[in-house]
């Protein structure tokens, strides 16, 4: 079994026991969190489940806004899992260059597109354990598929904006995304982690941002950031 395999079971299993003030304080900021961002959503721009695939596996380690621009044409070219197997690596290569690491995206994308036609038919898999079997699908890539294609709250997604939140809200101490994730999904409702994502990074993005040069002006960092930079600087 490989590690990523041994994480995802251990994420699914060992969640940790919350209190009932814990949970309650982390449901009432979920309510503000709406209440603030009313349409919690998915950035990334995709009709089907193996285009949210490949615009995820693109946007590691670059931003949303870029992937969108590329998989726009990227998606016209090759639009279908089919048709990114039996296309020319290099071809793939230049089409996503710039968003970084593109060689070995590339290679992601091939292949996993390889054994979706090979293995699954043509169709994405809608199992944790059968998407963590694609090349460039780890946990936090296989949460945003079953979350946002396929409505199945298997986990939350954990990337930088919803670690630093996390632990800037006190809902846990840890730095391990796999650690983060257990603690979210010990706190919050089953039916709202794929928002719960989505909501964080809303406020991170809006707000609470990874360098403020001054305090935001924000009810739920004044509210709810104990370990908010945001407060310190007060």
């Amino acid at each position: 079994m490989s590690s990523t395999q041994t994480e995802t079971k251990r994420s699914a299993k060992n969640i940790p026991v919350k209190s009932a003030d814990q949970k309650q304080r982390a449901r009432q900021l979920l309510r503000e969190l709406y209440d603030h961002y009313p349409n919690p959503h998915c950035a990334l721009n995709y009709t089907n489940p193996f285009e949210l695939l490949v615009a995820t596996i693109l946007s590691a380690q670059c931003t949303d806004v870029r992937v969108n621009m590329v998989t726009k044409e990227l998606f016209r070219t090759w639009p279908t899992p089919k048709d990114f197997a039996e296309a020319p690596i290099q071809e793939i290569e230049e089409a996503i260059r710039t968003t970084g690491f593109y060689r070995n995206k590339a290679k992601a994308l091939k292949e996993s597109a390889q054994k979706i036609v090979d293995e699954f038919d043509g169709n994405v898999p809608d199992t944790m354990e059968e998407l963590l079997a694609l090349r460039g699908a780890a946990r936090k890539t296989a949460n945003v598929v079953l979350g946002n294609a396929y409505g199945i709250n298997e986990g939350v997604v954990v990337d930088t904006h919803v670690g630093r939140l996390a632990r800037r809200f006190g809902l846990t101490r840890h730095k391990d995304p796999v650690k983060i994730e257990r603690d979210l999904m010990a706190l919050f409702p089953r039916e709202e982690w794929t928002n719960l994502s989505h909501l964080f990074i809303a406020h991170g993005r809006a707000a609470c941002k990874a360098r403020i040069s001054k305090p935001p002006d924000h009810p739920i960092c004044e509210k709810y950031g104990k370990q908010c930079e945001c407060n310190k600087m007060r």
